[in-house]
């Protein structure tokens, strides 16, 4: 209804929503069929995503030490 307020339609909805842990196995099991869903990268798609991460973690690393060595040579010039 329109006229309820969150705290009783949020206390409504958690009374409803009660469910039972699931058990250990059916969890391992439920984990396995994931696991078995997801299409994993090939030997040469993995070495391409990797080679790709690094050079860009390396460009950004050179850009940040880039820009604090001109801000400080930046800071020393003006309060040095």
């Amino acid at each position: 209804m329109a006229t309820e307020t969150r705290g009783e339609a949020a206390a409504k909805d958690t009374e409803k929503s009660v469910k039972k842990r699931t058990s250990p196995l059916l969890f391992y099991r439920q984990v396995v069929a994931e696991l078995r869903k997801v299409i994993w990268p090939t030997r040469n798609e993995l070495v391409t995503y990797t080679t790709v991460s690094l050079v860009f973690v390396i460009i950004v690393v050179a850009i940040v030490f880039g820009l604090d060595n001109a801000f400080s040579w930046v800071v020393l010039k003006l309060f040095g």
